[in-house]
């Protein structure tokens, strides 16, 4: 619809500059959003205001000459002139139902991309390989996720890439520990916390083992066939743990997205020569660092990125280069979304322009860092254990779903305990999702047990009853979501409000995958499950006074049902049909 209302805007654009009404050469980028306030119509445009001052006239005299000049269309009933000189379009509610019909009839729910299909590489999880997974590690691995399922959603190709910390100096230890413990690999690793502990407190106390540790290091990166044996198989080991915490957390990521640091180890001195072949290497302290002017430090003064140590050793820049010209040259991507940090976004900032000077990507492909802030404790600091150490990701799972067994079986002691449990995982591990999912990318979040399992709220728990509710109205009228007569029609006020919110999914989901921003989908979820609670309680469906009033209900509630449960998936939450 909005592209349609820019097509009308643009054809009246055109007639006011053959009028000479608008100077020629104006190509301005036509604005349209949704009204937040129905009286006000259902889209509107600052076009006139824009355009006001070129034109030389008075923004409201301007909209008026747009109004004017702007042809017939059967799906806008009027439009008219709002504040300072918004155009405000009102939809036609009979278009609107055509287009809700439309949307019921295709398994996609007619949600299209806006622009052209692209081949995307998203960087997302990428835990070190030397311990296990901790909540630092959630954020990047769910909000990449759900970026990563919208974007196929719209008929994007997705490459997930799982950039694993899994090479350097600490694998020496950890090698060494494992030469000195064989059990331990037989036991599977089962605490990976504690034997890096372990592995490290023999490093600090003995010098011996320090020194078996570097000869280690140099043994591995050499290719020694014992030391790659043990390093394969605490790898292996490693990304098993890793595996079962994406699974549990419903993650698609799986081994064959891993691709690790100690693939382009391979590749960095060519990274360092192609650098230096380009004329963009400069020595300093015996480093070799490319100067970038754009990025001064606090004096004023360049700031380096360092591709080669003193030593001759490598750097996560010189790593991210190598990874950058892969996706580029290899994967052929035209963009590259990165999960990383918010606090690591000077040095994507610069790794990306010395990539774009050395010809490492081609021009036209996008790289793009999708910096998050940080999940805190409820006190505001980060989130630790009581003693002060790193909470472990599957310790945090496993109070959430226990925290959500116990208020459920509060709530429906007679259900059996499969389903209990059942429930309780959907609800556990969608709250943890979820309250991290609607917050802004860029926000840092308090995490907070409470909040997060209630059923009030912009929560996975409301969300998941919502649809349920839906669900349930199907069981009762003995029939399913997918199995409907009848034809939509909208006359009730709660009904045509319950319409706009269904037709924007398309845009939201365009909005998700361009900018990266699951916390959209949260929110207009959570307005269409307010709104559809709305419609229930002012429209009555199964007892609708008339059978095609009964169905056009039914139809919207489908619509509805079937619009939740799609953007849960898209977050990565599991629907239930009954709670």
């Amino acid at each position: 619809m909005k592209d349609s209302i820019r097509q009308l805007i643009q054809h009246a654009l055109d007639r006011l500059t053959e009028q000479g009404v608008l100077p020629e050469g104006l190509t301005p980028a036509i604005q349209v959003e949704n009204t937040k306030d129905k009286a006000h119509g259902d889209f509107a445009s600052n076009i006139a205001m824009m355009l006001a001052k070129p034109a030389g006239m008075k923004p409201r005299d301007l909209a008026q000459q747009l109004i004017d000049a702007l042809p017939q269309d059967d799906q806008i009933t009027k439009v008219e002139i709002a504040g300072p000189g918004f155009l405000n379009f009102f939809q036609n509610s009979q278009a609107l139902a055509n287009r809700l019909e439309a949307a019921l009839a295709d398994e996609r729910l007619g949600v299209r991309k806006a622009g052209a299909h692209e081949r995307v590489v998203i960087d997302l999880s990428s835990p070190n390989l030397a311990k296990e997974m901790h909540v630092g590690h959630l954020r990047s691995t769910i909000i990449g996720d759900a970026v990563a399922r919208v974007l196929e959603f719209l008929g994007d190709e997705v490459i997930r890439q799982n950039h694993v910390g899994d090479w350097g100096t600490q694998f020496g230890m950890l090698l060494a520990y494992l030469e000195e413990q064989p059990a331990a690999a037989q036991s599977e690793l089962s605490d990976l916390e504690q034997f890096y502990r372990a592995a490290k407190k023999r490093f600090d106390e003995s010098a011996d083992f320090a020194d078996r540790a570097r000869q280690l290091v140099v043994s591995l990166q050499a290719g020694d066939a014992e030391c790659l044996r043990l390093w394969h198989r605490f790898n292996d080991i490693s990304l098993s743990h890793c595996q079962k915490v994406y699974d549990r957390l419903n993650v698609r990521l799986t081994p064959a997205d891993v691709k690790g640091e100690s693939a382009y180890n391979d590749d960095l001195p060519t990274i360092v020569a192609a650098l230096l072949g380009k004329g963009l290497l400069s020595e300093s302290d015996g480093a070799q660092c490319v100067f970038i002017d754009e990025f001064k430090n606090a004096e004023g003064n360049p700031l380096p990125v360092i591709v080669q140590k003193a030593g001759g050793g490598y750097l996560y820049a010189t790593t991210d280069l190598a990874a950058m010209r892969y996706r580029s040259q290899v994967l052929h991507a035209d963009r590259a979304l990165y999960f990383v940090d918010q606090r690591q976004a000077l040095h994507f900032q610069m790794a990306f322009e010395v990539a774009r000077r050395a010809g490492f990507v081609s021009p036209d492909m996008r790289l793009e860092h999708m910096g998050f802030g940080t999940m805190n404790g409820v006190d505001g600091r980060p989130f630790k254990t009581r003693d002060g150490g790193t909470v472990k990701l599957v310790d945090l799972l496993d109070e959430a779903e226990q925290r959500a067994y116990s208020l459920v079986k509060e709530k429906n002691p007679e259900l059996a305990e499969d389903e209990l449990r059942q429930i309780a995982r959907a609800v556990g591990i969608g709250a943890v999702k979820y309250a991290d999912l609607s917050k802004h990318r860029t926000s840092d979040y308090s995490f907070n047990f409470e909040q997060m399992l209630s059923f009030e709220g912009n929560t996975a728990p409301y969300l998941l009853y919502a649809y349920t509710r839906v669900a349930s109205i199907f069981r009762r009228a003995g029939t399913s979501m997918d199995v409907l007569g009848g034809q939509i029609a909208l006359q009730a006020e709660h009904e045509q409000l319950l319409a706009g919110k269904l037709a924007q999914f398309g845009d939201v989901l365009n909005t998700v995958g361009e900018k990266g921003v699951p916390h959209l989908l949260c929110s207009y979820l959570y307005e269409l499950a307010g709104l559809f609670s709305s419609f229930y309680e002012h429209c009555p469906i199964l007892a609708a006074e008339q059978e095609a009033q009964k169905q056009s209900r039914l139809r919207l509630a489908a619509l509805t049902g079937r619009t939740l449960k799609q953007g849960l998936e898209l977050l990565g939450l599991e629907t239930l049909e009954r709670m």
